[in-house]
């Protein structure tokens, strides 16, 4: 199969990627942060997350963010800035809010599933076929996330028989798009082709998304290994933010500049323009007070400033 020909990034560096700061970034920050990269050309950006602020305390201003950037003045027509909801009562907040697109987000793994968001798959699918049923009255886009989908910290390698049932639950259920997400960063490209294979078998690989991990190193291996079996949408953060608090060791999602970097080298699109998203990526690493974690953008800044 040829390679795709385009490619959309979902930018979660707002949410995924800071989500386990511990510094906490103030509103204003995020929200310049979501406008800059807006204006770098990302079409769909992970703004927060509808969550209780003691379990995630860095989205403890969600309402704040997300009002913000649905009445910013630079706000870009066309742009989709889904919010992350675990459950009914977090939709309804989101909603309030003024959320037009959410995500909900479950688990291949049992032992995960309990740890994140304290109930069983089962349990789980539940509460979002409420959330799916409530937003498909007000035709509000849902999108699916599946964690642990190659691996876990607690039960080691997962079945992508497992992964496959999952998703196909959450493409089922009315998902419009089911992200299939490496949480631990243990893929390689033949277990993330494997898996893609069997989630492929029940959901269009059309409506299937890459979120990959770096913590080995492998995730720009396992885009490509994606874009092999025809994958055309693939999660990012800015500067490699990210990480997991209920997966000790976990580093960041792969960086948004790498991938731009890896697909342009492709010569496939993306609508992204690499300046304005390494300036984004130089910005909200100052914020925050470190170097950015990718390497295309270390390597390319360091050519501006020589």
């Amino acid at each position: 199969m040829s390679l795709p020909s385009r490619v959309k990034i979902v930018e979660v560096g707002p949410r995924d990627g800071l989500q386990n700061e511990k510094l906490i970034v103030p509103a204003a920050i995020k929200i310049e942060l979501i406008e800059r990269l807006a204006a770098a050309g990302l079409s769909a950006i992970e703004v927060t997350s509808f969550v209780p602020a003691k379990w995630v305390p860095q989205m403890g201003d969600n309402d704040e963010v997300l009002r913000g950037v649905l009445s910013s003045p630079q706000r870009k027509p066309g742009v989709a800035y889904p919010v992350l909801v675990p459950n009914l009562r977090g939709f309804d907040s989101a909603l309030e809010a003024g959320a037009t697109e959410v995500a909900i987000f479950g688990a291949a793994s049992e032992s995960f599933s309990q740890k994140n968001i304290n109930c069983s798959i089962a349990e789980s699918l539940k509460r979002f076929d409420a959330v799916v049923d409530a937003a498909s009255a007000l035709e509000i886009k849902v999108r699916g996330y599946v964690s642990c989908v190659v691996a876990c910290p607690y039960e080691g390698a997962i079945d992508p028989a497992k992964t496959a049932w999952v998703a196909k639950k959450l493409y089922e259920m009315g998902c419009y798009e089911v992200s299939l997400g490496d949480t631990v960063g243990a893929g390689t490209p033949a277990s993330v082709q494997r898996m893609i294979e069997a989630c492929a078998a029940h959901v269009p690989i059309s409506k299937l998304a890459g979120h990959y991990h770096d913590t080995y190193g492998m995730a720009i291996a396992n885009i490509y290994a994606s874009l092999e079996l025809g994958m055309a949408v693939f999660d990012s953060s800015i500067a490699g933010l990210g990480g997991c608090p209920y997966a000790v060791g976990s580093s960041g999602n792969v960086a948004t500049e790498d991938v731009v970097f890896l697909l342009e080298g492709l010569s496939i699109k993306t609508g992204i323009d690499l300046d304005k998203l390494l300036a984004a990526g130089q910005f909200i690493s100052q914020a925050l007070g470190r170097e950015p974690a990718s390497k295309a953008a270390k390597a390319l800044w360091s050519k501006r400033v020589s």
